[in-house]
């Protein structure tokens, strides 16, 4: 089954997900196997492995180690053409299409192409929306370029829109890694009013009513990865994986 069918069938069958984001440049390739494994039995959906840097040489082997720990998705998260692993199931060929950097809207995409295509890569087209935090994300600085104010709902509209017309499967709502201050429920609820792709949030994700909420406003997954550094968090993923799957009904009982 394809990634995309698998997050079609996650809807269907939980009514929502929750993705685990896991950062090689934060763990050694052994600890974010242990973090995938632990990711699983509580209750994640699928897992994103990503750097916005990268400063290790461990890429493959780190993607290598998280599929051989887990019997959930792997998908690539990437931060530039370099994050590409023939051990993923997908790779999300993210557009960053709220900037107006033509690196991050094609460059990026054209370097990388040839590479996933000889590896065989589920790629799926993502149109990815930097939302203002109040403040600097690491993307923001590594991309060069601005995020959507976060009081203007209708210029996000306009990129969603845009991104459903040039046909992304995929729209991603990102506020920045860490932030206090994740995507506005009142964006999401906007824009998710008008898609007929899913639709996925991220950035400052932290406890159960924030990931709750972001249910409830639209989001179909939502994303968390630094809150769970911190071994005292373990249980608080069961947690996460409950709330988000416990918003909406499933729409079938599956087999």
């Amino acid at each position: 089954m394809s990634v995309s069918k698998d997050l079609d069938r996650i809807k269907q069958l939980r009514g929502a997900g929750l993705f685990v984001l896991l950062d090689p440049d934060r763990h050694t390739v052994d600890e974010l196997a242990a973090r995938a494994a632990a990711a699983e039995s509580a209750g994640a959906d699928v897992i994103l492995v990503g750097s916005s840097l990268l400063l290790t040489a461990t890429f493959d082997q780190a993607v290598e180690a998280i599929k051989k720990a887990t019997s959930l998705a792997v998908v690539i998260f990437p931060g530039s053409a370099v994050q590409i692993s023939r051990h993923a199931d997908a790779i999300l060929f993210l557009s960053l299409l709220s900037g107006r950097n033509s690196e991050t809207l094609i460059g990026q995409h054209v370097k990388a192409a040839p590479t996933i295509h000889e590896h065989g890569l589920e790629a799926i087209a993502t149109g990815y929306l930097l939302i203002e935090s109040g403040t600097l994300s690491s993307i923001e600085f590594m991309s060069d370029t601005k995020p959507i104010p976060r009081k203007k709902p209708d210029i996000a509209l306009a990129h969603v829109l845009a991104a459903q017309y040039l046909g992304m499967q995929l729209i991603y709502l990102e506020a920045g890694s860490g932030t206090d201050r994740p995507v506005p429920d009142e964006m999401i609820r906007y824009v998710s009013e008008h898609l007929t792709v899913p639709l996925i949030v991220g950035g400052g994700i932290k406890d159960v009513d924030t990931a709750r909420a972001k249910i409830e406003a639209g989001a179909d997954f939502v994303v968390v990865g630094n809150v769970l550094e911190s071994s005292e968090n373990t249980s608080l993923l069961a947690q996460l994986a409950d709330a988000v799957h416990s918003v909406r009904p499933p729409t079938t009982s599956g087999a």
